[in-house]
C-alpha cells in the first residue's frame, strides 16, 4: 500500500514502511500545499521486511501559549495545548485539520510528526502575571490530548499543572490517557480548593473497535480504572460520550454512562460526530477499511444529521447535530442522566483564590 504525502521535508513514506497501529492509511497533502506526492514501486528497491512508521517529534518555543476564543457554544474562552498532532491516532478526530497550519497532512501526519512545546512554564507564568490578565478556568485537552503518550518523557502538561497549581489558577483538563494519573499529587490538592476537574472521554465499551478507531489510547477498561482512581482521590469527573457515531457507537450511551457511573463519574456530556475539512474523507476511508458493511449506513446518518452534509460548521448545532435523530439522542442522554444519577454540570471552580506568587525582589504587601 502506497501513500499521498505533502510537500513537506522529509515528507514520502517510504517504500516498505507500514502504519501499523494508526488511527488512518492515507496521508493527502495538506490543503494549503500546491502539490503531492505519490510513492510508487518501479521495482528498483531490493525487498525487505516492512518497518514500522515511527513517530517524530520536533519542538516549538512558543511566545504565548494561552490562546484565546469567543465560540459562543464552547463554556470555555482560553485554552493551553502542550502539544500539535496526537499520537492516539483516533480517526474521528476533529483537531485534525489543524496540521495543514504546519504544511503537514490531516492524515498519518498528525499521528506520526508531532511537535512538542518547550519552555512552556516561563512563558504561562509571564502570561498569568500581566496586569491586564482576568482569571477564569483553562480548558486543556480541548484540541490535541495532554495525556498522549509523548507526556511521558516530554512532561510538557506536567509543567503546565505545576505553574497553574503555584498561582491557584482553575483548569478543566479533557483527555482519553491515564498517564494523568501520575500528576494526582498535584491535582488532588487542587481539586480540594475547588481548581480542577477533569473529563475522561469514552467513545465505546468494546476493547476491539477502540483498538480500530482509537489505536494508541488506552482501552476503554482502563480510562474506567482511572476515573475511579480520579474519583476516589476526590477529583471531579465527567465522562465524555465523544464523539457519539450513529449507527456504530450510539446504541451504547446508556451502557457507558451507567459504567461511568459505578466507577465515580458525577457527571456527563456528549458530543455527535464532527468531520470538518479533511476529515470526512480519512473516516469515510477508516469506514470502508474496518466496517465496509455498515458504512454507507453511518454515513447516512451523519448527513442526515448536518443538513445532508458531511459536517454543518453552524454554532449550536455542530456538536449535537439537528432533525429526529439529533433529538432521540438528545432524549436518550436526558433519561439516562436521570437513571444514572449523573450531572450535566459540574460545580463552578473557585476563581478567587488566584493570585500572582512574588518574585525574587519584589515589594512584599503588609497584610
Amino acid at each position: 500500500m502506497f501513500y499521498l504525502r505533502g510537500m513537506t521535508a522529509d515528507s514520502t513514506l517510504h517504500l516498505g514502511q507500514k502504519a501499523r497501529a494508526r488511527g488512518v492509511t492515507s496521508n493527502a497533502a495538506g490543503r494549503f500545499e500546491a502539490h503531492g506526492r505519490l510513492a510508487f514501486d518501479d521495482g528498483w528497491d531490493i525487498p525487505h521486511a516492512e518497518a514500522l512508521l515511527r513517530t517524530e517529534v520536533a519542538t516549538e518555543r512558543p511566545r504565548k501559549v494561552i490562546s484565546r476564543n469567543d465560540s459562543p457554544d464552547i463554556p470555555f474562552d482560553r485554552s493551553i495545548n502542550p502539544y500539535r498532532g496526537c499520537e492516539h491516532g483516533c480517526s474521528y478526530c476533529f483537531a485534525r485539520p489543524t496540521h495543514a497550519y504546519l504544511g503537514l497532512s490531516a492524515g498519518l501526519d498528525f499521528e506520526t510528526r508531532l511537535t512538542r512545546k518547550v519552555g512552556v512554564r516561563a512563558v504561562v507564568e509571564r502570561e498569568l502575571a500581566a496586569k491586564s490578565y482576568s482569571v477564569a478556568p483553562i480548558a486543556i485537552g480541548t484540541n490535541t490530548d495532554p495525556y498522549q503518550p509523548i507526556e511521558q518523557s516530554a512532561r510538557v502538561m506536567r509543567d503546565v499543572l505545576k505553574v497553574l497549581s503555584e498561582h491557584n489558577h482553575p483548569v478543566t483538563i479533557t483527555t482519553k490517557g491515564t498517564l494523568i494519573e501520575r500528576d494526582i499529587d498535584i491535582l488532588v490538592p487542587m481539586a480540594a480548593k475547588g481548581l480542577v476537574q477533569v473529563g475522561i472521554s469514552l467513545t465505546t465499551l468494546g476493547a476491539r473497535l477502540s483498538r480500530q478507531l482509537e489505536p494508541r489510547a488506552p482501552v476503554p477498561v482502563r480510562r474506567l480504572k482511572t476515573i475511579k482512581t480520579l474519583s476516589e482521590a476526590g477529583i471531579s469527573v465527567r465522562v465524555m460520550l465523544a464523539p457519539v457515531i450513529p449507527a456504530l457507537t450510539d446504541h451504547e450511551m446508556e451502557a457507558i454512562m451507567a459504567a461511568a457511573s459505578g466507577h465515580g463519574a458525577r457527571a456527563a456530556s456528549y458530543i455527535a460526530l464532527r468531520l470538518p475539512r479533511e476529515v470526512a474523507p480519512l473516516f469515510r476511508e477508516w469506514l470502508s477499511t474496518h466496517v465496509p458493511d455498515r458504512a454507507e449506513r453511518v454515513m447516512a446518518r451523519v448527513r442526515e444529521m448536518h443538513g445532508g452534509q458531511d459536517y454543518d460548521p453552524e454554532w449550536g448545532k455542530r456538536m449535537t447535530g439537528e432533525g429526529p435523530w439529533a433529538d432521540l439522542l438528545a432524549q436518550r442522554f436526558a433519561i439516562a442522566l436521570r437513571k444514572t444519577g449523573l450531572s450535566r454540570e459540574l460545580p463552578p471552580l473557585d476563581r478567587t483564590r488566584f493570585c500572582v506568587p512574588p518574585r525574587t525582589g519584589d515589594q512584599l504587601s503588609l497584610f
